[in-house]
């Protein structure tokens, strides 16, 4: 096995196969200075290859309604399959069992990123809440 593949199985860098080939040669020149022991010679500043994060945002829950009863909850799909299926659950269950609340659906433009103004608008002006599905 050579060195370089011992070397990266113990996990160091190969590098240091280059310092000690640079030692090795410089100890054989008469009157040549040793080099200077690693990390003595001063220091090495590395940039980080993953750059600097932006800071987190909190943004804080929306506040949260004492009651459904009489309420307007409207149940917003991004179009992802399978999403109409399940707010069409979420309507049935609560035509049992909460009957005061009236469900609207509706079909958000674009994908879950996109901003839809129009029915933000009207969820605002007409709605209490508003349940969205979010495919994966």
């Amino acid at each position: 096995m050579n060195r370089r593949k011992l070397l990266s199985l113990l996990g160091m860098s190969p590098a240091i196969l280059a310092g000690a080939r640079l030692e090795a040669q410089t100890s054989k020149k008469p009157g040549a200075k040793a080099p200077a022991a690693v990390g003595s010679a001063g220091k090495i500043e590395a940039l980080n290859p993953r750059g600097m994060p932006p800071p987190i945002t909190l943004v804080p829950m929306a506040p949260r309604l004492p009651s459904l009863d009489g309420k307007t909850i409207y149940l917003v799909s991004d179009g992802f399959p399978g999403a109409d299926a399940f707010l069409n659950q979420i309507k049935i269950w609560f035509s049992k069992n909460m009957p005061s609340v009236t469900t609207e659906y509706r079909l958000k433009a674009g994908g879950f990123a996109d901003d839809d103004p129009k029915l933000f608008a009207e969820i605002k002006a007409k709605g209490n809440a508003m349940i969205m599905a979010i495919g994966h």
